[in-house]
């Protein structure tokens, strides 16, 4: 038997031993080999393993290059000054809705409703239908009836990009009694993530989407909604502060439904200021992160929403009225998905996505148009009157009779 001492270079007897498991051969001694003296076994060896160091690399380079790709992207998720009232006019001829973002919630209505009364079904988000949502022990007659939201114009002169627009401008009347109390700001309904993108005209009916609108949805690019949203790296919110001690969150919603608030900072400072939030478990080495892959196809795009603006007030501050003036929320964040050009096009093919965001758009037009179906009705049974017709006299006798006492006391005068 011919004995040749081999010796593996720049590899451990160990690791020769976890690769091809010889667990009779190896005592971490100088191998002693006589039956693998064969040159084309020790060559498949070596190749193996230079396979297996090839792959490694390949996987962590890939791995590295698609977090560098997926990092950090800035939007605007909603912007007031775009919010201005521009279409269904009034009796007096003013717009009362904000025409991107007005909704028609009649579909929701019965069929005892007439064609004139769903054609008033309408709603936006034109910044006087945003509404103030005090916690229950801050809510009394007058704090409801006075909390509002308002279209608050920045003078011409202002020295800001946006003078001469309208910003979101909020009254909201906390308890005068040491209570720790909050506030919401909230849209007038719950911002839709699948209503697709179409222009309205003057009286706020949706027509026909153009084939670049196609794809696209209604309240992108700052009215509420960014899609493709991987982990939120910082949260900008654009603000006027009035030397108020209250302090500010921001509510988002995501594609589970889920929502959460983020701590914006308090608002004791006077004049514009962006407040920030930063992510504090926000990796920025990708080679520290948790790299998790997931389907392409046909897994949906994670989004966010915008659900409002949350104020809170301490006990130990004085209460009373608050003021504060919000002119955009601002997001940057990862890519959930690297959007690329694929030889397929999966959707057109499948349409799987299309299904399930069709049946997701549907049951959110029906929790929206159900709460706006009430209150249309609940405002058509409230009272218009603001004084008692009188039961003395008829109005011409009032008129007559006033006109014949001015003219006894006239002439009383002259006597």
């Amino acid at each position: 038997m011919v004995k040749v001492l081999f010796k593996m270079e720049k590899m451990t007897f160990l690791q020769l031993k976890s690769i091809k498991n010889w667990k009779k051969d190896i005592d971490k001694k100088p191998i002693l080999i006589d039956t693998y003296t064969k040159q084309g076994y020790i060559k498949s060896v070596l190749k193996e393993l230079r396979m297996k160091r090839t792959a490694i690399l390949t996987a962590t380079a890939a791995m590295l290059l698609a977090g560098t790709f997926g990092f950090a992207k800035e939007s605007t998720l909603i912007d007031f000054t775009l919010l201005d009232a521009d279409t269904v006019a009034d009796e007096d001829g003013n717009p009362t809705e904000n025409s991107r973002t007005v909704m028609d919630y009649s579909v929701a209505a019965g069929a005892t409703f007439t064609s004139d009364q769903k054609s008033l079904m309408k709603t936006s988000l034109a910044l006087p239908n945003w509404e103030i949502e005090l916690n229950s022990s801050a809510q009394n007659v007058q704090s409801v009836a006075l909390s509002q939201v308002v279209a608050a114009p920045v003078k011409e002169s202002a020295s800001v990009p946006f003078a001469g627009s309208n910003v979101m401008g909020v009254r909201i009347v906390f308890p005068s009694w040491n209570s720790n109390s909050n506030a919401r700001i909230v849209p007038p309904f719950e911002i839709q993530a699948y209503e697709p993108l179409a222009d309205a005209d003057e009286n706020g009916e949706r027509q026909e989407q153009t084939d670049e609108q196609k794809g696209k949805y209604l309240f992108e690019d700052g009215y509420g909604l960014i899609k493709n949203v991987g982990t939120i790296k910082s949260i900008a919110v654009t603000t006027m502060g009035m030397n108020h001690p209250e302090q500010l969150y921001v509510l988002l919603k995501d594609n589970d439904n889920v929502e959460r608030r983020y701590y914006m900072g308090s608002l004791l400072f006077d004049g514009w200021k962006t407040l920030v939030w930063n992510n504090p478990d926000y990796i920025s080495e990708v080679r520290t992160r948790e790299i998790r892959v997931y389907p392409i196809y046909p897994r949906g795009t994670p989004f966010v929403k915008f659900s409002g603006f949350q104020v809170t007030r301490d006990a130990s501050n004085a209460g009373g009225d608050f003021i504060g003036y919000f002119k955009d929320v601002k997001v940057i964040y990862d890519l959930a998905v690297l959007v690329s050009d694929r030889d397929i096009d999966d959707e057109d093919l499948w349409g799987i996505i299309t299904k399930k965001e069709r049946e997701r758009q549907n049951g959110e037009m029906n929790r929206f148009g159900n709460k706006q179906v009430n209150r249309y009705i609940e405002k058509q049974k409230m009272a218009t009157e603001e004084t008692f017709t009188s039961s003395i006299e008829d109005e011409g006798d009032s008129e007559d009779g006033g006109q014949s006492s001015s003219s006894s006391s006239s002439a009383e005068a002259e006597k």
